[in-house]
This record gives structure tokens, C-alpha cells and sequence, in this order.
């Protein structure tokens, strides 16, 4: 069995030939190692192996793992569905919410980052495949709520994140990221003040590369890093 370290130098180099042959920088893209129902073990051999960022789907276990580890010894991201009464524990401990997709979510993130004097940096989940199942705002509505969040004063939002369909073939999770770069120029042309859209979080263990070649800045990837689910 390979070693983590032996994963994660794989998709670095992945990462890597994938960005030099579409014609883009390599270290534009961050690699976010998705570290749901791992040890913490597992997570500090994957950071001795040079992993920085890690993504937390579940509150209660993230907390458990950060507070071993060190919030300080990687940067940490929430990209599970958070519910509202776990706003005050996941802007204590996350550099990152990936899957921000309400105003009412977006409201009490800045409440509660106000309390701590915290800017708390967040994207805007979009359901890009509008599936009943995924969270995530819909495709209309994205713009209107970027519109609102504009006003807040302690969330600095930072771009984008989708999960599509999953596809076996992923060349046909193409089309959807193509859309979520479609929507990130809307935004930039209405020039809002205090939004920043430099971050795409798209791509997963079976499609990075297509999100790496439609504009990815964060691929989010477990599977190929830590192996199968435990």
C-alpha cells in the first residue's frame, strides 16, 4: 500500500503537469487534503508529509482533531453543510467556510466573528447541478445573495465552491465548472467593494484535473490522499 506521503507527491505532481500543460501556474492551486472520518494520526502524518490545508465536513470531529493538532499547524476548512447552531464553534476554529449558501448562514457567521474581532473568510456554495439532494444556493439566486453578504463587515468573501454530479467519466463534470466560472464573472462585473472572487473550490479526487484546466484555485481531495473512507 502506498504511503500518504507517497499520495500526496502523486497528485502534487498531478497538480503540477496538469497546470504547466493548460498554461497556468502550479502554485495558484492549493491542495485542500479532505481529512473527514481520519485519524488524527493520519492527518499528522499527512502533515509531516507537507500537507498545509486540510477541509473538516463534521463539527464535532473536526474540533477533536484541531485541538490535538494545533490550529496553527495547518489552515483549516469547513466544506460540510453548517447547520446554524454551529456557526459560533466552526468561526472559532476554521480559517475557511467553503459552503456558505444562505444570507441568514452568512448573517450569523459575521455575528459571530464580530464577537471574537475576526474577519472570517468564506465562499458561496453553489448548487451547480441544482440537485435536490446537495446544499448550496441556486444558480439565480447567487448573485442576489453575494449582493447582501457585500454588506457585512466581518466575513471577507473569497469565491466560489460547487460539488457537480458525480460522474464516472469526468470530462462530463466539465460543463459544470464551466458554469460556476461563468457565474464568478458575473459577480466580478458588478465590482463590489468588499468581495474578493480569486478562489474556485472545485474538483475532487475524480475530476481535479478537469477543474484544474476550467480554473480551480482549491481542489479538494481524500480519497487518493488517505485512501478509502474508514
Amino acid at each position: 500500500m502506498p504511503s500518504i506521503k507517497d499520495n500526496l507527491d502523486k497528485i502534487n505532481k498531478q497538480i503540477f503537469d496538469t497546470a504547466v500543460s493548460c498554461g497556468r501556474r502550479p502554485d495558484t492551486i492549493q491542495l485542500i487534503a479532505v481529512s473527514k472520518r481520519k485519524t488524527i494520526a493520519a492527518v499528522t502524518e499527512a502533515i509531516d508529509a507537507g500537507a498545509s490545508h486540510f477541509g473538516e465536513n463534521y463539527i464535532q470531529e473536526a474540533i477533536e482533531k484541531i485541538d490535538s493538532i494545533g490550529k496553527d499547524r495547518a489552515c483549516w476548512h469547513f466544506i460540510g453543510h453548517l447547520q446554524s447552531n454551529k456557526t459560533k464553534i466552526a468561526v472559532n476554529y476554521f480559517d475557511y467556510i467553503h459552503t456558505v449558501d444562505t444570507l441568514k448562514l452568512a448573517g450569523q457567521i459575521d455575528n459571530q466573528a464580530r464577537k471574537i474581532n475576526k474577519i472570517q473568510n468564506i465562499l458561496v456554495q453553489v448548487n451547480i447541478g441544482e440537485e435536490d439532494t446537495k446544499s448550496g444556493a441556486g444558480i439565480e439566486e447567487t448573485l442576489q445573495l453575494i449582493g447582501h453578504i457585500n454588506r457585512f463587515k466581518n466575513v471577507s468573501l473569497h469565491g466560489l465552491m460547487c460539488m457537480p454530479p458525480y460522474f464516472f467519466d469526468p470530462e462530463q463534470a466539465r460543463i459544470y465548472f464551466r458554469q460556476l466560472v461563468k457565474i464568478k464573472e458575473k459577480i466580478m462585473k458588478q465590482k463590489f467593494d468588499a468581495i474578493s472572487m480569486e478562489h474556485l473550490s472545485m474538483g475532487m479526487s475524480n475530476d481535479f484535473k478537469v477543474a484544474i484546466e476550467e480554473g480551480s484555485t482549491m481542489i479538494r481531495v481524500g480519497t487518493s490522499i488517505f485512501g478509502e473512507r474508514d
